[in-house]
């Protein structure tokens, strides 16, 4: 069975009003761990590997074409990473869909100035079972995961702890 179907209850529960921090009881949350690491080729043909992060800031955005609070949020986190790369931001999406090309021309539609790699679900299990979307982590300098936001996240709490973790050297 595709990702997408078997992902779609959880997503219509939670992407459609979940603000902020959250977790449902299906999922384990990462916060204050270190963050699984993966490389992937990125949809550009650039190979995309968290470890290679190591040092920056990194938001790590999970989202899907077909869900509409995560491309309500990818502009912003495009524009953050212009303004924020030089601070030591890195952000990373994760399309969560069956389909690249569907990912590509959202990427394309949307401007996106950072890199995206296609996930799955065993890559979903080892971020705590990705149930719904968008899923958002922010991650420390030295790897460790320090917020997590499940559904449609209040962007400028977001932002603001964002900013905290770029200031801690």
């Amino acid at each position: 069975m595709p990702l997408r179907r078997a992902m779609t209850a959880g997503v219509l529960a939670l992407a459609c009003g979940a603000a902020g921090v959250a977790q449902t009881a299906a999922t384990k949350t990462l916060v204050n761990a270190r963050a699984p690491e993966f490389a992937r080729a990125g949809l550009d043909g650039r190979r995309v590997d968290l470890k290679a992060y190591r040092g920056k800031v990194v938001l790590l955005d999970f989202w899907a074409t077909w869900c509409a609070p995560c491309q309500a949020e990818m502009p912003r986190f495009a524009a953050w990473q212009a303004q924020y790369a030089a601070q030591g931001l890195q952000v990373i999406g994760i399309s969560m869909d069956d389909d690249a090309g569907a990912a590509k021309s959202v990427i394309t539609k949307l401007g996106l100035n950072y890199p995206v790699a296609m996930g799955d679900a065993k890559l979903g299990e080892r971020y705590g079972g990705v149930l719904g979307l968008p899923l958002t982590l922010l991650i420390d300098r030295a790897g460790v995961v320090r917020a997590e936001f499940e559904g449609e996240a209040d962007l400028t709490a977001m932002e603001t702890q964002m900013k905290a973790l770029l200031r801690q050297r």
